[in-house]
Protein backbone atom coordinates (compact mmCIF):
# COMPACT_ATOMS: atom_id res chain seq x y z
CA UNK A 1 0.00 0.00 0.00
CA UNK A 2 1.44 3.33 -1.08
CA UNK A 3 0.36 6.24 1.12
CA UNK A 4 0.64 9.81 -0.14
CA UNK A 5 0.68 12.32 2.71
CA UNK A 6 0.82 15.44 0.54
CA UNK A 7 0.26 16.81 -2.91
CA UNK A 8 4.04 17.14 -3.34
CA UNK A 9 4.50 13.41 -2.64
CA UNK A 10 1.85 12.59 -5.23
CA UNK A 11 3.41 15.00 -7.74
CA UNK A 12 6.77 13.24 -7.36
CA UNK A 13 5.11 9.87 -8.18
CA UNK A 14 3.85 10.90 -11.64
CA UNK A 15 5.12 8.27 -14.05
CA UNK A 16 5.34 5.56 -11.39
CA UNK A 17 3.21 2.43 -11.07
CA UNK A 18 1.88 0.55 -8.06
CA UNK A 19 0.69 -3.01 -8.12
CA UNK A 20 -0.40 -5.41 -9.14
CA UNK A 21 -2.81 -5.87 -6.29
CA UNK A 22 -4.55 -9.03 -5.14
CA UNK A 23 -6.79 -11.10 -7.40
CA UNK A 24 -10.57 -10.64 -7.25
CA UNK A 25 -12.89 -13.43 -8.40
CA UNK A 26 -15.81 -12.31 -10.54
CA UNK A 27 -18.52 -14.85 -9.73
CA UNK A 28 -21.90 -15.32 -11.37
CA UNK A 29 -23.67 -13.81 -8.36
CA UNK A 30 -21.83 -10.49 -8.91
CA UNK A 31 -22.53 -10.59 -12.66
CA UNK A 32 -26.25 -11.25 -12.01
CA UNK A 33 -26.44 -8.43 -9.45
CA UNK A 34 -24.88 -6.02 -11.96
CA UNK A 35 -27.37 -7.17 -14.61
CA UNK A 36 -30.25 -6.59 -12.19
CA UNK A 37 -28.96 -3.13 -11.30
CA UNK A 38 -28.32 -1.93 -14.85
CA UNK A 39 -30.99 -3.83 -16.77
CA UNK A 40 -28.31 -5.34 -19.02
CA UNK A 41 -29.53 -8.93 -18.91
CA UNK A 42 -28.11 -10.11 -22.22
CA UNK A 43 -27.81 -13.92 -22.27
CA UNK A 44 -24.01 -13.83 -22.59
CA UNK A 45 -23.97 -12.48 -19.01
CA UNK A 46 -26.86 -14.20 -17.23
CA UNK A 47 -27.71 -17.50 -18.95
CA UNK A 48 -24.99 -20.05 -18.11
CA UNK A 49 -26.67 -22.81 -20.10
CA UNK A 50 -26.89 -20.82 -23.33
CA UNK A 51 -23.51 -19.14 -22.77
CA UNK A 52 -21.86 -22.57 -22.47
CA UNK A 53 -22.45 -22.94 -26.23
CA UNK A 54 -21.48 -19.33 -26.98
CA UNK A 55 -18.20 -17.76 -28.02
CA UNK A 56 -16.63 -17.89 -24.52
CA UNK A 57 -18.04 -21.26 -23.38
CA UNK A 58 -19.31 -19.53 -20.22
CA UNK A 59 -21.05 -16.38 -19.11
CA UNK A 60 -18.85 -13.27 -19.04
CA UNK A 61 -18.77 -10.17 -16.89
CA UNK A 62 -20.14 -6.96 -18.34
CA UNK A 63 -17.38 -4.63 -19.50
CA UNK A 64 -18.88 -1.88 -17.38
CA UNK A 65 -18.89 -4.20 -14.36
CA UNK A 66 -15.17 -4.76 -14.87
CA UNK A 67 -14.60 -0.99 -15.19
CA UNK A 68 -16.71 -0.28 -12.10
CA UNK A 69 -14.46 -2.52 -9.98
CA UNK A 70 -11.49 -0.17 -10.28
CA UNK A 71 -12.21 1.41 -6.85
CA UNK A 72 -12.34 -2.03 -5.20
CA UNK A 73 -9.21 -3.24 -6.99
CA UNK A 74 -7.34 0.00 -6.33
CA UNK A 75 -8.21 0.23 -2.65
CA UNK A 76 -5.19 -1.80 -1.61
CA UNK A 77 -2.74 -0.13 -4.00
CA UNK A 78 -2.61 3.46 -2.77
CA UNK A 79 -4.35 6.05 -0.66
CA UNK A 80 -4.36 9.83 -0.66
CA UNK A 81 -3.92 10.80 3.00
CA UNK A 82 -4.40 14.52 2.42
CA UNK A 83 -7.08 16.87 1.15
CA UNK A 84 -10.71 17.14 2.07
CA UNK A 85 -12.45 15.09 -0.67
CA UNK A 86 -11.83 12.83 -3.64
CA UNK A 87 -14.41 12.99 -6.40
CA UNK A 88 -14.62 10.86 -9.54
CA UNK A 89 -14.42 13.36 -12.37
CA UNK A 90 -14.60 10.93 -15.28
CA UNK A 91 -12.34 9.11 -17.64
CA UNK A 92 -10.42 9.73 -20.81
CA UNK A 93 -10.42 6.26 -22.33
CA UNK A 94 -11.30 2.67 -21.52
CA UNK A 95 -11.12 -0.56 -23.48
CA UNK A 96 -11.92 -4.22 -22.78
CA UNK A 97 -9.29 -6.28 -24.67
CA UNK A 98 -10.38 -9.64 -23.18
CA UNK A 99 -13.60 -10.94 -21.65
CA UNK A 100 -13.73 -12.03 -18.01
CA UNK A 101 -15.46 -15.40 -17.72
CA UNK A 102 -17.64 -16.10 -14.69
CA UNK A 103 -15.39 -17.37 -11.88
CA UNK A 104 -12.44 -15.61 -13.55
CA UNK A 105 -10.03 -13.42 -11.60
CA UNK A 106 -8.79 -9.89 -12.23
CA UNK A 107 -6.25 -7.62 -10.51
CA UNK A 108 -5.11 -4.03 -10.98
CA UNK A 109 -1.99 -2.01 -11.56
CA UNK A 110 -2.20 1.79 -11.35
CA UNK A 111 0.15 4.25 -13.05
CA UNK A 112 0.07 7.90 -12.04
CA UNK A 113 -0.08 9.54 -15.46
CA UNK A 114 -0.63 13.22 -14.72
CA UNK A 115 -1.35 15.70 -11.94
CA UNK A 116 -2.66 19.18 -12.67
CA UNK A 117 -3.26 21.69 -9.95
CA UNK A 118 -5.07 24.98 -9.55
CA UNK A 119 -6.29 27.02 -6.61
CA UNK A 120 -7.59 24.53 -4.02
CA UNK A 121 -7.86 21.34 -6.06
CA UNK A 122 -5.85 18.89 -8.10
CA UNK A 123 -6.84 16.66 -11.02
CA UNK A 124 -5.15 13.24 -10.90
CA UNK A 125 -5.05 11.04 -14.00
CA UNK A 126 -4.44 7.35 -13.32
CA UNK A 127 -3.91 4.68 -16.00
CA UNK A 128 -5.29 1.32 -14.92
CA UNK A 129 -4.48 -2.10 -16.27
CA UNK A 130 -6.75 -4.90 -15.06
CA UNK A 131 -5.05 -8.24 -15.62
CA UNK A 132 -7.29 -11.14 -16.63
CA UNK A 133 -5.85 -14.31 -15.12
CA UNK A 134 -4.81 -16.81 -17.77
CA UNK A 135 -5.32 -14.37 -20.64
CA UNK A 136 -2.61 -12.73 -22.75
CA UNK A 137 -4.55 -9.46 -22.92
CA UNK A 138 -5.87 -7.45 -19.96
CA UNK A 139 -9.55 -7.40 -19.08
CA UNK A 140 -9.57 -3.61 -19.08
CA UNK A 141 -7.30 -0.66 -19.66
CA UNK A 142 -8.66 2.67 -18.50
CA UNK A 143 -7.64 6.22 -17.71
CA UNK A 144 -9.56 7.77 -14.82
CA UNK A 145 -9.69 11.32 -13.48
CA UNK A 146 -10.05 12.17 -9.81
CA UNK A 147 -10.48 15.64 -8.32
CA UNK A 148 -8.77 16.04 -4.97
CA UNK A 149 -9.84 19.10 -3.04
CA UNK A 150 -7.19 20.36 -0.73
CA UNK A 151 -6.95 23.25 1.71
CA UNK A 152 -3.32 23.79 0.72
CA UNK A 153 -2.67 26.26 -2.06
CA UNK A 154 -1.51 24.35 -5.13
CA UNK A 155 0.87 25.44 -7.83
CA UNK A 156 1.06 24.06 -11.37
Amino acid sequence: MRVFASLDELRSAVGESVGPGPWLTIDQKRIDAFADTTGDDQWIHVDPERAATGPYSATIAHGYLTLSLIPVLGRGLYTLDFGTARINYGGNTFRFPSAVRAAGRIRATATFADLRTEADRALLTVRWTLDNEGQAKPACVAETLTVVTTPERTNS
